[in-house]
């Protein structure tokens, strides 16, 4: 990259937006990894990522 003159442009900087260390009730894992199901409707999952879009 230094060769040909390449650089990193950062536009902002990281911000850290989970607290681990906190006192608030955490749910119990009910499904312990099982995500076998026999019927429909039976287990419903939720994937809670972060993507960053222009709107916010």
């Amino acid at each position: 990259m230094r060769q040909n003159g390449i650089s990193v442009v950062r536009t902002h900087k990281h911000k850290i937006t989970t607290d681990s260390n906190h006192k608030f009730n955490i749910a119990p894992n009910l499904l312990k990894q099982n995500f076998a199901a026999y019927r429909a409707n039976q287990k419903w999952v939720v994937d809670i990522s972060y993507i960053w879009t222009r709107e916010g």
